[in-house]
C-alpha cells in the first residue's frame, strides 16, 4: 500500500501504534439524515458491501421505530455476514425485549447525559442514572454484549460522566462509547475525553468513540480518540447523517492509514462503490470535491496541473487505484494546451500544434460561454469528428 501514497515523510513523527475498528452505522444514524428513507431489502444490499468492504461491525439499527426497521434488522441478522451485528437500543425495557426476541448478541444501550438534554427531558440526573442501570443490567443478564453510549457525552458534567460510566460497567457494560453528540468538540478535547474515560473504567473496558461533523472536525477527532486508545471508531458511508452527518468510516480509515501509519481491514478499492451506491439508494447527492469519494478527486482540467498528468504523485496524495477511480482530463475555460493533447490522444485524434492551439481557443470560449466542462463529444465536434459509434 505505501507505494501508493504519496505524502512524503511531515507526517512520520505524527504515527501513532494502534489497533482500530470501524463500527458502521449508516443503516440506523445515517438513516436520520433528512429525506432517507431505506427499505429492508436495501438495507440488506448496504449490508452485504459494509461487509464486503471489511467493516468488522455492523449496527442493523433500532428495531422499535417500526415493522420495517424490525424486518430490516432480521434480514441483516440472518443474512450470514462475517461482520457482528449489533442493535441499538434505549436504556428502556421494551427496546431491549425487542432485541432478546430478535436474538441479538450485542448492542449499544444509549441514555442521555449532559443537563441540557436531561433537563429538555424533564427528567433529574439521579432518575436517568437508575434508568441506565436498569437498562444495561437487563440486556447484560439477557447475554447481550452492551456498549454503553452517553448521549451528549461531550456536553455532561465530567463527574457525572464518570459516575454514568462507572455505574453502567458495574451494571454489566462491557464497552463504552465516548459520544458527540452534537460535533462539538474540539480533537484536544476529545482525545483528553477518550483518555480519562479508559482511566475512569480500566483497560479491560474497549472504548469507542462517535462523533459528528457540525465544525467539519470528524475525522480529526477520531484520529485523537484513536491516538488516546479508542479501539472502534463510529462512522457511516459518506458521512451521511443529521446536521452536518457523521463521521465519514472511508474518510477516517483512509487518514489513519495515510497519514498516521494505523492499518484498518477496509478494502479501500471498494469505498468508492459502495459509496456510489449508498447514496444512489439513498437519493443525496455528493459535494464533487468530498474527500476520498467526490467525482472531481482524480479529473483535472487546469491546463498547468494537466502538464503533470503524467506523473501522479507530482498532483495527487494517493493513488487513485488505491481508491478504485479513474483518473481523467476534462476540457473547459481552465484548459492548456496539455490539456488538448492528453484528450486528443484519449480520443485518437491526430491534431499538430497548431490545430491543438485552434481548439484551445475553441474550448476556452466554450467552457466559458456554458460556464460548465465540455462532453467528449462536444470536444470531437469543434474537433471536426464525429463521436464513435
Amino acid at each position: 500500500m505505501n507505494d501508493r501514497i504519496w505524502t512524503g515523510e511531515i507526517n512520520r513523527d505524527a504515527a501513532i501504534d494502534a489497533e482500530v475498528g470501524f463500527y458502521d452505522t449508516t443503516l440506523r444514524d445515517g438513516e436520520q439524515a433528512v429525506g432517507v428513507v431505506l427499505d429492508p431489502e436495501q438495507k440488506l444490499e448496504i449490508a452485504r458491501g459494509l461487509d464486503e468492504l471489511g467493516i468488522e461491525r455492523i449496527e442493523a439499527g433500532f428495531p422499535r421505530v417500526s415493522a420495517d426497521d424490525e424486518r430490516a434488522f432480521k434480514l441483516v441478522l440472518e443474512a450470514g455476514l462475517d461482520a457482528e451485528i449489533w442493535g441499538f437500543s434505549r436504556a428502556v425495557p421494551a427496546d431491549i425485549e425487542a432485541l432478546v426476541q430478535l436474538g441479538v448478541s450485542a448492542s449499544v444501550v444509549e441514555s442521555p447525559i449532559s443537563d441540557l438534554k436531561l433537563e429538555a427531558l424533564g427528567v433529574s440526573r439521579q432518575e436517568m442514572l437508575g434508568r441506565i442501570t436498569r437498562g444495561v443490567a437487563l440486556a447484560a443478564s439477557h447475554g447481550i454484549k452492551v456498549a454503553f453510549f452517553g448521549v451528549d457525552g461531550t456536553r455532561a458534567d465530567p463527574r457525572f460522566f464518570e459516575a454514568v460510566y462507572k455505574r453502567a460497567v458495574e451494571a454489566g457494560a462491557q464497552e463504552a462509547v465516548v459520544v458527540d453528540t452534537i460535533g462539538v468538540a474540539t480533537p484536544e478535547a476529545v482525545g483528553s475525553l477518550v483518555g480519562r474515560t479508559r482511566e475512569w473504567l480500566g483497560a479491560g473496558i474497549p472504548i469507542h468513540f462517535h462523533g459528528h461533523n457540525d465544525f467539519g472536525l470528524a475525522t480529526a477527532g477520531a484520529v485523537a480518540a484513536v491516538r488516546e486508545g479508542a479501539r472502534w471508531i463510529h462512522g457511516t458511508i459518506n458521512g451521511m447523517g443529521e446536521r452536518a452527518g457523521n463521521a465519514s468510516i472511508g474518510e477516517v480509515a483512509l487518514t489513519l492509514e495515510a497519514l498516521y501509519g494505523v492499518r484498518t481491514n477496509l478494502r479501500f478499492e471498494r469505498l468508492r462503490e459502495v459509496s456510489a451506491r449508498v447514496r444512489e439508494l439513498s437519493g443525496y447527492e455528493l459535494d464533487p470535491w468530498k474527500p476520498v469519494v467526490g467525482e472531481n478527486l482524480f479529473v483535472r482540467e487546469s491546463g498547468a496541473v494537466a502538464s503533470q498528468f503524467h506523473d501522479p504523485p507530482s498532483i495527487e496524495p494517493y493513488s487513485s487505484k488505491l481508491v478504485g477511480a479513474e483518473r481523467g482530463i476534462v476540457l473547459g475555460k481552465k484548459s492548456g494546451l496539455d490539456s488538448i493533447r492528453i484528450k486528443a490522444e484519449e480520443l485518437g485524434l491526430d491534431l499538430d500544434e497548431d490545430r491543438q492551439r485552434e481548439l484551445l481557443a475553441q474550448v476556452k470560449a466554450e467552457g466559458t460561454a456554458k460556464r460548465r466542462v465540455l462532453t467528449d463529444e462536444e470536444f470531437l465536434e469543434l474537433a471536426g469528428r464525429e463521436s464513435p459509434a
